[in-house]
Formats: C-alpha cells, structure tokens, sequence
C-alpha cells in the first residue's frame, strides 16, 4: 500500500489582520464556516486526556458551546474522559477541517459547568440520546451487545410517559484555552501557523511559527 500522496494546500491564506478580535473569535469563526458548509460533523474536535499512568488518551467529541471563552461539550462523568479530567484537570483539543484546509489545536484547563447548564443542555437531547445516557455505563466492559440493549428498554420502561431526568454522572465539561494555533495549508508546504499563549494579565501573545 503507498502511503506517498500528496495534497497541495492552496485554498486560503492566514494573516495576522484576520486575528486582530483574538483568537477566540477566530475559533467561532472557523467553525462557523465550517457548519455553514455543511462539512460533516463539523463541530467535533479530538480531545486529549492524560489517564492515571500519564498516558494520552484522544477521543472525538462534538463541541456544543463556546461560552464566556470556553469550549464546552459534555459526557459521562465515570467515562474514562471524566475520570481522566477529574484527575488532570487539563486537556488539549485538535480541530480539523480537511475541506478548508484548516486545523486549530487549543490547551487549557477544564473544569465542570454548571447543573443548570447540564440540565438546560441535556433537556434539548432527543429522547433516545437522554435514554443511551442512562443505558450505558460509559467506558466501562458489558460482556455482549444484547446487555446494553436490555439496558436500553429498562430505560425506556423505567421512563415511560413521562421526562427523562439528567443523570447525576452525565455533564458538561468547560474547557478554558491558555493556548491556541491556527494552521491554514499554503503551497510548498509553507503553512501559515499563528500561536497565541494566554498572559498572567490575561492579554494574548501573537507568535508566527515556522511549519
């Protein structure tokens, strides 16, 4: 199998004009094209956890908000993701959009959000979300599928008729970025990468690294 393709990046160009609202407002912006060109699953982002052993764990999950200059998406608390941000309150998230020829990578720390934020948030999931939600230990061994389908309809049994609570182990996750890279492709392997690292004043430096 060859693995030697090449893609000539030559869509856009990334200046330091187009940051001049900050790096987080970059971020809603990129996103929002992203969704405005009905990319596929154009919100999801790897998250990177460290686990018990300072081992890094990525996994895909869909960012759902950017508030008061964070990222918030939401999760199983007992999941191995919860588990590893209850331990490292810390994490990373890598954008990327091949279409657009674009990736954003931000560090930062996490903290939970609030109840009445996980409550407003999982009162808007489809029911059939809200039911896996309290279905499925997350992360943790089942010994067949046929298991956590009976879990499913003991759910739905449990629930029937009526509102589907959130569970008290179910979230949101904030994460606050202390530091951010925009990557946009250029030809000749020439990218343009601006990295902003969050100040003890809480201003953002602006640096052009080299690709």
């Amino acid at each position: 199998m060859s693995l030697h393709g090449r893609t000539v990046y030559a869509k856009s160009v990334l200046r330091e004009s187009d940051v001049s609202q900050g790096p987080l407002q970059l971020l809603q912006d990129w996103v929002e094209d992203a969704v405005k060109q009905q990319l596929p699953d154009a919100t999801a982002f790897a998250l990177s956890t460290l686990d018990q052993n300072d081992f890094p764990h990525s996994r895909i999950v869909l960012l759902r908000e950017l508030s008061q200059g964070t990222l918030v998406f939401y999760t199983n608390y007992l999941s191995e993701k919860g588990r590893d941000l209850e331990r490292h309150p810390r994490a990373g998230a890598t954008f990327f959009w091949p279409q657009l020829e674009r990736q954003i990578r931000v560090r930062g720390e996490v903290v939970r959000v609030s109840l009445g934020m996980s409550d407003t948030y999982f009162a808007s999931r489809p029911r059939e979300s809200q039911l896996g939600a309290w279905a499925s230990q997350q992360s943790e061994r089942v010994e067949s599928r046929i298991e956590l389908d009976h879990a499913f309809q003991a759910a739905e049994s449990r629930f029937q008729g009526g509102e589907v609570p959130r569970p008290p182990h179910w979230g949101g996750f904030a994460l606050k970025p202390v530091h951010m890279e925009f990557w946009q492709g250029r030809p000749s392997r020439l990218h343009d990468r601006l990295s902003f690292v969050k100040t003890e004043q809480g201003a953002w430096d602006l640096h052009r690294l080299q690709p």
